[in-house]
């Protein structure tokens, strides 16, 4: 009676498993972002909103990397390519030094970029010419202007000393990026 009872809350367990779609093996895992944030809440290694612009600058950093090796790949104008050889350099350098940071605070951080970032520059590398170049550079004007707005926030607002500072001494990076995307933006226009 036992061995039927075992056999019939297995079958059970395993039909309850396959009706909540527990057995799905084409489900999406879930995002680095939310995994990292999921942690940091769990762990609270600092308060949220320092934790919270960690894990977004972090993953802007990394899709500025992937945006980057692609653009310099793919780019047609030498301006653009040039622009985002200096996106892998200086992004690779912030992403390291906010690792760092990081990690020594026991903050996490998404290994990947998030799943839409990895959809735009997918999309991003089925463009080509002067169509691909024009959307890069689009793209990091507006990134670069949001950037500079979160980054000017944080430097100003964080409760933690350290990430503060790192947000304030990035800062004229993000600044010179977005003038020489403004430029080359207004460049291709013509």
């Amino acid at each position: 009676m036992k061995k039927l009872t075992f056999f019939a809350a297995t079958l059970l367990a395993a039909w309850m498993l396959q009706a909540c779609n527990g057995g799905n093996t084409n489900a999406k895992h879930e995002d680095a972002v939310d995994s990292a944030q999921a942690v940091n809440k769990e762990t609270a290694p600092v308060d949220k909103e320092s934790s919270d612009f960690a894990i977004e600058a972090a993953n802007g950093g990394m899709m500025e990397v992937e945006a980057g090796k692609l653009a310099q790949e793919k780019a047609t104008n030498q301006r653009v390519k040039d622009f985002a050889a200096m996106m892998v350099r200086d992004h690779s350098k912030a992403n390291d030094e906010l690792k760092g940071l990081a990690q020594s605070k026991n903050i996490a951080l998404p290994d990947s970029v998030s799943g839409d970032a990895k959809d735009h520059i997918d999309k991003m590398s089925k463009m080509s010419g002067k169509d691909f170049d024009k959307h890069y550079i689009d793209m990091m004007v507006d990134d670069h202007d949001k950037d500079v707005d979160k980054f000017e926030k944080a430097s100003g607002n964080l409760s933690d000393p350290d990430l503060k500072t790192w947000a304030g001494n990035t800062l004229p990076t993000l600044r010179a990026h977005q003038d020489s995307a403004k430029a080359i933006k207004e460049s291709l226009k013509k």
